[in-house]
């Protein structure tokens, strides 16, 4: 009886006799049907998770996790940190990234000629501002010309084309004022803040070198107009009409 009731608990985790000589015992997993016995078995695995169970009669099987998918909806945050370092502009397309850096001399070329000559040019500030103006509707545009192609991963919806219009509008009121240079660098420089914010977090789509390339474009271009009025403040004004006058 009692030799009996071993072997039938043996034979509950899988175990059966090779051959004729019973003392040896192999391992034959198979399904346990719980109506034959009346203790239910319920195998544990960290790296597996149950389905759904196909019986009243029969345990759940098991099934392992897919953790390529897993890793598509859950990314690690260092591939998100690696989007907004400057290290990847290294990977920018030549093309792309001397004519982003050449973009950046009419912005640094006015502080640097002010602050060499120790005199404060109104020309030469409001044509720096002109220039931020255009640079700030070239940006809109560019949004705008990324999310219309089709398979473009940015959609040609209302948030995306919508954004896309207000940097050109804060460039059309930065030409108005023509009287006051602070407000239409202050707009300008605006238009640069609200633009790279719309590129970085609000519109996503742009690769990882163009979101480098643009927040150094950025921070250059805006330090050299705030470079222009802090130079107006501490230089002497000068015209270029006058200087011109005298040499004729």
């Amino acid at each position: 009886m009692i030799r009996r009731d071993f072997i039938r608990r043996i034979k509950m985790f899988g175990f059966a006799p090779r051959g004729n000589l019973s003392k040896f015992w192999t391992w034959n997993p198979r399904w346990i049907d719980s109506s034959s016995y009346p203790t239910r078995i319920q195998p544990f695995s960290s790296l597996a998770i149950p389905s759904k169970q196909t019986s009243s009669n029969r345990l759940p099987c098991i099934k392992p996790i897919n953790w390529a998918g897993w890793r598509l909806c859950h990314s690690d945050k260092s591939d998100t940190k690696e989007a907004f370092s400057l290290k990847a502009m290294s990977q920018a397309p030549k093309p792309a990234l001397y004519l982003g850096l050449s973009g950046l001399i009419p912005f640094v070329s006015a502080p640097v000629v002010m602050a060499t000559t120790q005199s404060f040019y109104p020309e030469v500030a409001y044509a720096q501002m002109l220039y931020g103006a255009c640079i700030v509707s070239f940006l809109g545009g560019a949004r705008w010309g990324f999310a219309i192609p089709d398979g473009s991963p940015a959609q040609p919806d209302w948030m995306n084309l919508g954004n896309s219009v207000v940097p050109s509008l804060l460039a059309w009121l930065a030409l108005l004022c023509r009287d006051n240079l602070v407000e239409g660098v202050t707009v300008v420089v605006a238009g640069l803040g609200l633009s790279l914010h719309y590129d970085l977090t609000l519109l996503p789509g742009y690769p990882a070198w163009f979101k480098a390339m643009r927040t150094f474009l950025t921070l250059v271009a805006t330090f050299s107009l705030v470079a222009t009025l802090i130079l107006k403040n501490i230089c002497a004004e000068k015209k270029l009409k006058t200087l011109t006058d005298k040499k004729s």
